[in-house]
């Protein structure tokens, strides 16, 4: 434990340097290079102080670490913050992609450069201080108020149809949180209090397990997104600029499988037992029918917003699979869809700022213009098949096996899954970088500069590191998920033992 809030100082980090750009006054080339660099290190600053917490984080230990608690409002609510092994591997994910996106708007970004730097601050301190936050309400304003952000990051330096997919984007993930509102005052009523650690202890009676489960569902299942309420994924992914697409796919799906490990399966295990088969059959849906759709887009963000609805599935099938191999599984793979989906949409960036098209057909025969950007275009769509040696493989197998000891038929239908994506993902690759250039525009273009090798270069790096040694990540949350397994399978014991004797009673 340390003596400084240090989860406090990196949540609120960022809002410092957004306050600093917001004194920044005029909207001069002068202005706008000062906000690029204050958010630059400011976001840098925060993931520094970020890997203090691994440093010193003891991941044998179950319990959540770095607390901090202090009384907030009437004496009920907390402001109380914490850490486990899940909780972790999702504030380093955004601490160090942050970075990344204020690396990669530094030209694409011209107009309103303060204001979408601010955007961005503040979207990084929700987004950290969901996955931080101990009390069930302090969790709720950061979830919701990641929306705010966003809404604006693509409402105002999207796409042409950029309103009609801000808007869209807002209201679905809006309508399903207000039910977990709902949720969340009758766990209150029953429990007495909002403490997160308080409820993960307290049983809450069948009934109302049924009801909040599926209240909280309706929220994370629009977050991640899945099938049906994927909808407004893809159109959010289109008319974003790069650097929301990358956060929206590696950060905000996250929260909602972030919810089902931390609501969901420890608060109300009897009715995730009693949903799994909804969630199996779900998850096999979107593995397969998005991989279908992804093979028959003309854009390539579309495609890849497609393929991360089918790999999100592979996510919620290995959580409520309730196994080791499941739940690590699924950790592990929201951790590197994080990494490798924000470095395709970085990649499709960097051909889009060069001939401003997304469009597949566009492009042909990049290689031989491109050689670096080939290279790494390649590495990240390895990743997203699932080849063994990058960080894609070892999540979708450890999710494959840990559902395998629960469903077989959920199992082998997911790997279906799997040939599909090397279908589409192999396809854009041939059809963007190799082949003859024969395109005019394509004669001039320019390979990757250095400020696009900083940004691809570290994230394919990592794509290969936690391919061949995934060690680090499944170990800084093993102890946690074999706590939550525990905590799981004795509720369900116990739930069974207490039927087993009314029944008794009854004859």
């Amino acid at each position: 434990m340390l003596s400084w809030p240090i989860l406090s100082v990196t949540t609120f980090l960022p809002l410092v340097g957004a306050l600093f750009i917001m004194m920044l006054s005029g909207e001069g080339e002068v202005e706008k290079r000062n906000a690029r660099w204050v958010a630059l290190w400011t976001t840098l600053i925060t993931f520094a102080v970020s890997l203090v917490l691994v440093w010193r984080f003891d991941a044998g230990s179950a319990e959540f670490q770095f607390v901090e608690r202090r009384p907030w409002i009437a004496g009920t609510i907390n402001y109380h913050m914490g850490v486990d092994g899940i909780s972790l591997p999702f504030v380093i994910l955004t601490t160090a992609l942050m970075p990344l996106c204020i690396i990669a708007s530094w030209g694409a970004i011209q107009q309103r450069v303060k204001e979408y730097m601010i955007a961005f601050l503040v979207l990084e301190t929700l987004m950290v201080g969901t996955f931080c936050a101990l009390d069930l309400v302090l969790f709720y304003l950061f979830f919701e108020g990641g929306l705010i952000p966003m809404f604006l990051i693509i409402g105002v330096w999207g796409g042409p149809r950029r309103v009609y997919a801000s808007f869209k984007f807002f209201l679905y993930t809006l309508l399903g949180s207000v039910l977990m509102l709902l949720a969340i005052m009758a766990m209150y009523w029953d429990a007495g209090t909002t403490d997160i650690p308080t409820l993960l202890k307290h049983g809450f009676p069948a009934h109302l397990q049924t009801w909040a489960w599926l209240a909280f569902f309706a929220s994370f299942a629009v977050k991640m997104p899945m099938w049906p309420v994927h909808t407004w994924l893809p159109d959010a992914h289109v008319e974003a600029p790069t650097a929301g697409s990358v956060i929206l796919a590696a950060i905000l799906l996250k929260m909602g499988g972030y919810g089902f490990l931390r609501f969901s399966l420890p608060m109300f295990p009897l009715a995730s037992q009693d949903f799994a088969p909804l969630i199996f059959t779900l998850s096999v849906i979107a593995i397969v029918y998005t991989s279908l759709v992804a093979l028959v887009q003309e854009d390539m963000k579309k495609l890849i917003a497609y393929s991360s609805v089918a790999h999100m599935g592979f996510v919620t099938m290995g959580i409520f699979a309730a196994t080791t191999q499941g739940i690590a599984g699924g950790i592990f793979q929201m951790v590197s869809h994080g990494i490798v989906s924000g470095a395709l949409f970085l990649s499709v960036g960097v051909v889009y700022d060069r001939l401003h098209t997304r469009e597949i057909s566009a492009y042909g025969g990049l290689v031989n213009r491109m050689p670096l950007y080939a290279a790494a275009f390649m590495v990240f769509t390895l990743a997203n098949v699932g080849l063994p040696g990058t960080s894609g493989f070892v999540g979708e197998f450890l999710t494959l096996i840990g559902t395998f000891k629960v469903s077989i038929w959920t199992a082998t239908a997911a790997t279906l899954g799997v040939i599909l994506s090397a279908a589409y993902a192999l396809w854009l690759y041939r059809k963007v970088v190799l082949g003859a250039l024969v395109k005019p525009k394509l004669a001039a273009i320019k390979d990757l500069d250095y400020r696009e090798l900083i940004t691809l270069g570290p994230l394919a790096i990592l794509t290969i590191l936690f391919g061949v040694f995934p060690k680090p990540i499944i170990d800084m949350s093993a102890g946690s998920i074999a706590h939550l397994i525990t905590q799981y399978q004795t509720a369900l014991g116990a739930a069974k033992t207490a039927a087993s004797a009314a029944a008794m009673l009854v004859k």
